[in-house]
């Protein structure tokens, strides 16, 4: 997928997920990668996945009754090395990055790229950043980054282009956990400035 494609999720009933995208080539991509993960168990447990012209709809998602009440919070240190990069490209002030970024509320549209990874829209389009013109050889776990719409938080060490903002030390993927993977498609997270209350 690309990580510029434009996408909306909507859920749909108690356990339904409607994903829109720009174009049927971005549709079809996604509905290819969502078969391959589910293949590969990188998917949460879903009953169907059914593709249409610019749509991909993600049927009996259990988990999803539970989280749409809930918002998982995801306390952040605004402390990444593109935390300038961004100011710079959104037009403000360094120290208003934070503020922007965690004033808006999140939602996880898919998962993928390495386990626990989710990539969650909320962001207002004019906040949309490039990926990094030369990617990171290791990306610590727990970074906050950018990329085109999305935000994301690196599950554990990876190469990576995305612009980082901050970190986190909350733990994205833990085989120990009965659900390992923190987030799944319609998680709601809001992310809250360390110190903030």
């Amino acid at each position: 997928m690309n990580a510029a494609a434009t996408m909306r999720a909507l859920p749909v009933g108690d356990h339904g997920l409607l994903i829109e995208l720009g174009t049927g080539e971005e549709a079809e991509a996604l509905h290819a990668e969502l078969l391959r993960r589910r293949a590969a168990g990188t998917l949460p447990p879903v009953r169907d996945i059914v593709p249409a012209a610019r749509t991909v709809l993600l049927e009996g998602l259990e988990h999803l009754s539970r989280e749409r009440g809930d918002i998982l919070e995801i306390p952040v240190r605004y402390d990444g090395p593109d935390l300038a990069e961004v100011a710079g490209l959104w037009g403000v002030a360094v120290d208003e990055v934070a503020g922007i970024h965690s004033a808006a509320g999140f939602r996880v549209a898919f998962c993928g790229f390495a386990p626990g990874f989710g990539y969650l829209t909320g962001l207002a389009e004019r906040w949309s950043v490039p990926r990094r013109a030369t990617p990171r050889t290791s990306v610590p776990p727990g970074s906050v980054a950018l990329a085109g719409p999305y935000t994301g938080v690196y599950p554990r060490a990876s190469p990576g282009g995305w612009q980082i903002i901050g970190t986190t030390d909350t733990v994205l993927w833990d085989p120990g956990r009965a659900r390992a993977a923190l987030l799944a498609p319609g998680t709601r997270v809001r992310f809250v400035p360390e110190g903030s209350p």
